[in-house]
């Protein structure tokens, strides 16, 4: 008789979530706490926005590429193994980010984090999926985002201000050090899987499963939510710092890292979200969260920096809250190769945060900011669009 799902109230759901509060937490300062260092990379290794974001797309693109085979690899290997094994490796290289002698091999570096990084939001989704109770996935779901919102402000906050007293390199070295003590309390405590099947590692599975999630009626849009959301997302934090402290405004660097602490407002708003997603339907709530998004993002268009702040502040909250409702979403919708369907999802997720991310930059350097929010309003539009549309799907059959 196969075991029960976890439920809340027991130790093994206090023990999950803690879990993945913790994964989500260190994934996302390993991932981003070069963010707040690209201007500090554009002044010392001679480069422009746009091309000092590499640090941070290249992460991000060699993240989507292999979230793919890290799904259906982790169906071989094991959920726990995979993000286990995807943390150690990921600490380690971004430790060695800290000795990289030219911009060239901080990139390599960066990319070989991405590849390693992404056994763990690949499997992560699925592996709540799979072994949470259904009453309970938006709160578990809306937890481990949560983590992955103050993990992000960690990473830029402490990277930044250790960068205004050490340097970037060191740095580097300590969010690279804090994350290894972090994975070795995930392994500790996360239970093992009780509810994937095993399946083949090949081509013709990754390629057979994803036609099938094609093949849906709901999760391509979702897929493209993905797209246009984290893109907004990323864009508006690699380049708001260039205008902060550009001469409109003139804050230190240290003063321009405060922005991300705005990163608290997703911690709150996707567990909030989550919970008023499982409440009154994901159909009823998503397209809000968007809404909510395109407002701030043009509230930052003021020359107010207060304004600028609390459009930044809807922002990140609608970003987490519509992030929170459609990944689970996603992991609900997909009777079939869940891990295949998450990692599709987180696919396009990274795709939009490099693909979106550098087009941005571009828009910055030939428009300024007006150009950049023009981009991002345009992307935001279709996402409320697609949300709209998706208050029509029809559910699947239980």
């Amino acid at each position: 008789m196969p075991a029960a799902r976890i439920r809340t109230g027991t130790r093994e759901f206090r023990q999950t979530n803690r879990a993945m509060f913790l994964g989500g937490f260190s994934t996302f300062a390993l991932l981003y706490s070069v963010q707040p260092l690209l201007p500090l990379f554009a002044q010392e290794f001679g480069l422009s926005p746009m091309h000092s974001s590499w640090a941070l797309s290249a992460s991000t693109g060699a993240l989507a590429v292999c979230l793919l085979l890290a799904s259906v690899a982790s169906d071989r290997l094991g959920r726990k193994n995979m993000m286990c094994l995807a943390l150690l490796l990921s600490a380690l290289l971004n430790m060695a980010c800290a000795f990289a002698h030219s911009f060239t091999q901080l990139v390599i570096l960066r990319a070989l984090l991405g590849v390693t990084l992404a056994g763990l939001p690949a499997v992560a989704l699925a592996y709540l999926g799979e072994e949470i109770d259904a009453p309970s996935l938006g709160y578990s779901v809306g937890l481990y985002i949560a983590g992955t919102a103050l993990g992000g402000m960690t990473g830029r906050v402490a990277t930044s201000f250790l960068s205004d007293y050490l340097t970037w390199r060191p740095a580097l070295a300590v969010i690279g050090g804090a994350a290894l003590l972090a994975t070795a309390e995930f392994w500790r405590i996360l239970p093992q899987s009780n509810h994937f099947k095993a399946g083949t590692l090949d081509l013709p599975t990754i390629l057979g499963g994803a036609r099938r999630h094609f093949q849906d009626g709901g999760l391509p849009w979702f897929f493209c939510l993905a797209f246009l959301l984290m893109g907004s997302f990323v864009s508006v934090y690699n380049y708001l710092g260039f205008r902060l402290a550009g001469a409109e405004f003139g804050l230190r660097h240290s003063e321009v890292s405060l922005i991300f602490s705005l990163y608290l407002m997703g911690m709150f708003s996707s567990v909030w979200m989550g919970k008023l997603a499982d409440r009154f339907g994901r159909r009823r709530v998503l397209w809000t969260v968007i809404a909510v998004m395109l407002a701030g993002l043009l509230l930052t268009l003021s020359g107010s920096l207060v304004l600028i702040i609390a459009g930044i502040a809807l922002f990140t909250f609608g970003f987490f809250g519509g992030h929170s409702i459609a990944s689970s979403w996603v992991g609900r919708r997909a009777k079939m190769q869940a891990g295949l369907a998450s990692s599709l999802y987180l696919f396009f997720y990274y795709l939009g945060s490099s693909l979106i991310g550098s087009f941005s930059g571009l828009m910055w350097e030939t428009a300024g900011w007006p150009g950049v929010v023009a981009v991002l309003a345009a992307c935001l539009i279709l996402a409320l669009w697609v949300a709209v549309r998706l208050r029509k799907l029809a559910p699947l059959a239980a």
